[in-house]
């Protein structure tokens, strides 16, 4: 982390801002464990003198500081994308995220953290202090890079706590590509109790996508077909979706997992689909799926299921801590967005640009005139 600071430090000690700080932009030099580490892709980059302001929305999802949002700020925007950083080093997940680009966004603006989960409770008062400051969503508020180095985290790091936190982040993680499984099987489930009607409908729209009787549809045929039916999906959630239905990793889709995409893009808006799905997995009629269910209902996959990842996906899952699975909570988890390690790395310009645009126009923040001026002149130069 403060080899992270010292690279922000010395990029705007010489008037640069790099503008997309996020993990996969630090590379090590080597595989050795004393390798340097290396910040890359300098391309949304900016040279900046002090006081100016910019309002071109950069960055990627999860790390952009509020201010970009509001299309209003300076190089204090790479200390929050290092803060977020930091909280993802942590504990395993990023600090504002949602199901939806706009409920990022809206994450973002509010700043709400939390430090109530595990691993929260075993991080010292030190490291939650110097999150805060660096999450400050006021930028003047938020601590410089120099301060951030100032730090009494990492100035005493010798006094702060040796608490191994390696095993919770690694399950945290690990609980992305499980919870995904966990939806794809009840995908599955929904897709056998389809009506004739809609399993028809959806074998008349495969075959129309799959112009070269393959019996596949790759993402090109996805994505006229999809234009055709009048679904027009923006490029980077076709390829999250793509990838996280072609279960055999073959670059396109067979008539199964076609049916798990079709599901999807419904939005599982269809009760009676869900509760069949939730029957599946609530073995004893219980009407809650329960701990040993959800142990069941993942069994035959890998070594991914250590039980410390069953636990994280039920206390996900499990929103009112009684430890089961309501019905409620279960559609909850089914009607939610997809892993936001892909989403980081899948990300429109142009979306949140008119994300940006709609939270002015809806009162989520207020924006200087000057500002919205000077965004309406670069956009139709």
């Amino acid at each position: 982390m403060r080899t992270i600071v010292e690279i922000v430090q010395v990029c705007h000690k010489n008037g640069v801002m790099h503008r997309d700080l996020k993990p996969e932009n630090f590379l090590f030099a080597n595989k050795k464990e004393t390798a340097p580490l290396k910040a890359i892709d300098f391309g949304l980059s900016v040279f900046f003198k002090p006081g100016e302001i910019f309002n071109e929305i950069v960055g990627s999802p999860y790390y952009m500081a509020p201010e970009v949002l509001k299309r209003n700020y300076g190089p204090e925007v790479d200390v929050w994308s290092a803060g977020v950083i930091l909280y993802i080093l942590l504990c395993g997940v990023p600090p504002f995220w949602a199901e939806t680009e706009q409920g990022v966004a809206q994450a973002i603006i509010r700043s709400v953290i939390d430090f109530k989960r595990d691993p929260w409770p075993l991080v010292s008062d030190n490291a939650k202090d110097l999150v805060k400051k660096m999450l400050n969503p006021d930028p003047k508020q938020r601590l410089s890079a120099q301060g951030v180095l100032d730090h009494p985290w990492l100035q005493n790091a010798k006094k702060n706590p040796n608490v191994s936190l390696g095993e919770v982040v690694k399950s945290r993680l690990k609980q992305f590509s499980v919870m995904n499984r966990l939806k794809k099987r009840a995908l599955g489930v929904v897709a056998e109790h389809l009506s004739g009607e809609e399993v028809a409908g959806i074998k008349e729209a495969f075959d129309m996508m799959d112009t070269n009787k393959r019996n596949k549809v790759n993402l090109e045929e996805l994505r006229v077909g999809l234009e055709k039916l009048g679904q027009s999906i923006p490029d980077p959630d076709l390829e999250i979706l793509m990838e996280a239905a072609d279960v055999d990793g073959d670059g396109a889709l067979n008539y199964g997992e076609f049916v798990a995409v079709s599901v999807h893009l419904k939005k599982m808006a269809n009760d009676e689909h869900l509760h069949k799905a939730f029957s599946f997995f609530d073995q004893n009629k219980s009407g809650y799926i329960e701990i040993d269910e959800l142990r069941h209902a993942l069994s035959d996959e890998d070594d991914s299921n250590s039980e410390d990842v069953i636990n994280a996906i039920m206390h996900d899952v499990d929103t009112d801590k009684d430890g089961r699975i309501s019905y409620e909570e279960f559609a909850a988890m089914m009607k939610a967005g997809t892993d936001w390690r892909k989403a980081s790395r899948q990300y429109s310009r142009e979306r949140y640009n008119s994300i940006s645009l709609k939270l002015m126009q809806d009162g989520s923040f207020q924006v200087p005139t000057e500002v919205s001026l000077v965004q309406c002149k670069c956009k139709y130069q």
